[in-house]
């Protein structure tokens, strides 16, 4: 049984369709990469995934169960949680609240906020900002916003990790550490899928790739199949990968 798993999933915004009939699997443990050009449908398939949106066709099952039609905090509590492509934090909030926010949300049973501030100070060490704890969100680097929204959904316990170009506007060294932090997270468990156009990071730590372009799967496989698609090459790639 596939962690997570769609089947013809669609979903359209008037005229235009953003993600068409696309039939996908996760299993538990890897990393699967989600590439394609700017406007292929990724963001709107994690928006699918994670209830912010409602399909207009197709079922998308976690576990093995429908989630098709939950609101975003059942699946948030199912054990899915994610980042976002614009860093989407309490920016007047001191970092560690941030991310006792996930804590008191997410899969968890929490009933005091000292429980909640445990866990907070405990990602907040795993994603190394823990000298920043204490800081406005607002007031952090492109990088830490980044970082911090990986401790804020880590902190709700997940079970499946949504990555949203989480190494967009990053340095090389910052893009390593990035990757660095990938692998430590499924080390933990966590099963990730991530939206990147960072190719050299989704090359180098996917297990396999999924290519959207104009909201339809245009190849599945893993990075060295991807990498030698014709298809995938013009479409997105270009010949220098």
């Amino acid at each position: 049984m596939h962690l997570l798993e769609g089947e013809g999933v669609s979903r359209n915004f008037g005229g235009l369709v953003a993600v068409a009939g696309v039939d996908f699997y996760v299993d538990q443990g890897e990393i699967l990469g989600l590439i394609g050009p700017n406007g292929a449908g990724k963001t709107t398939l994690f928006n699918l995934i994670s209830a912010a949106l409602p399909p207009s066709a197709g079922t998308i099952s976690y576990e093995g169960s429908p989630i098709t039609g939950l609101p975003p905090y059942k699946i948030c509590r199912l054990g899915i949680a994610r980042t976002f492509q614009t860093v989407k934090i309490f920016a007047h909030l001191p970092t560690v609240r941030n991310v006792m926010v996930g804590s008191l949300f997410g899969t968890g049973s929490r009933s005091s906020a000292t429980e909640a501030l445990r866990i907070a100070d405990e990602e907040l060490e795993f994603v190394e900002l823990s000298s920043l704890r204490d800081v406005p969100a607002g007031d952090l680097t492109l990088a830490s916003q980044k970082r911090l929204e990986v401790a804020r959904a880590l902190a709700t316990q997940p079970k499946l990790l949504l990555l949203d170009e989480i190494m967009a506007g990053l340095t090389r060294n910052e893009v390593e550490e990035a990757m660095d932090l990938i692998a430590r997270i499924r080390a933990r468990g966590i099963t990730v899928v991530m939206i990147e156009h960072v190719m050299h990071a989704i090359m180098g730590i996917c297990d396999r790739i999924i290519v959207l372009d104009f909201g339809v799967k245009i190849a599945e496989g893993t990075p060295a199949e991807v990498a030698a698609d014709k298809k995938v090459i013009e479409v997105y790639l270009g010949e220098e990968i």
